[in-house]
């Protein structure tokens, strides 16, 4: 393994996986960890899509709940590449690509309505004045809807989705009305809704949705999600997430 710069191996603690990592170019939040362990999968074959896919986790994570193929669409090269190397290291590059490409084009070298899941965890902020910006172009293109908008990234799930395929997206709970209207503008209908907090009596800060292309209207809500304890420990839930374990 040839690691560049500041690049450093991480585990992925409950997949006894490896990946590469940079703190100046890219590292993967809670986010995606719990948008890959939120969304359903076919377990034994299927086509699944994660678009904003920056170093490749969420394909990684989803290649220990389903034997199908995965595909990460990145538009940064240099994260493309690091997704890459992860997936050839950990000998998976016979299920797992990437490909380095704005997400608005990718449809017709993916194909339109093929794929049975689209996982996608956005660019949360709106683009701000230059004054505003990262001075790290990386991190401003991930945190940022430079290259893309939440709007490009549900129309593109839906074209690359078959009927009812699933859409799943991670994003902050001050964008869900925002996004519950994209989708259904996009022919994807939300199915299931989870609230993530980072304690009890807080707020909740994190949202995941999963939608069905031309599904219909039914929408459940899942028990919340809490991510610390009392003792600002990791609650039970989550460290199963994190480390597949419980107390």
């Amino acid at each position: 393994m040839n690691l560049i710069g500041d690049e450093r191996l991480d585990y992925l603690l409950a997949e006894n996986l490896r990946i590469i990592q940079s703190p100046t170019v890219f590292s993967f939040s809670l986010d995606a960890v719990l948008l890959a362990r939120f969304v359903s999968v076919p377990i034994q074959k299927g086509s699944l899509i994660d678009l904003c896919s920056g170093n490749g986790v969420i394909p990684l994570l989803l290649s220990c709940r389903t034997k199908g193929t995965i595909t990460g669409v990145e538009i940064q090269e240099r994260l493309a590449d690091m997704a890459q190397r992860s997936f050839n290291y950990n000998e998976l590059s016979d299920r797992l690509r990437m490909i380095q490409e704005d997400l608005n084009v990718v449809t017709p070298q993916l194909g339109h309505a093929k794929h049975d899941v689209v996982t996608c965890n956005p660019p949360y902020f709106l683009t701000p004045g230059k004054e505003e910006l990262n001075e790290n172009d990386h991190l401003t293109i991930a945190r940022h809807e430079i290259m893309c908008t939440l709007e490009d990234t549900v129309r593109v799930s839906s074209e690359l989705l078959k009927q009812g395929g699933k859409a799943a997206f991670v994003h902050r709970p001050g964008r869900l009305l925002d996004l519950i209207t994209l989708m259904r503008q996009y022919r994807l209908e939300p199915k299931r809704i989870q609230f993530v907090y980072p304690k009890e009596g807080r707020e909740a800060n994190t949202i995941l949705v999963e939608a069905a292309k031309d599904g219909k209207a039914d929408v459940k809500i899942l028990p919340p999600l809490y991510v610390y304890d009392e003792n600002n420990e990791y609650t039970p839930d989550m460290k199963e997430i994190l480390y597949g374990k419980r107390d």
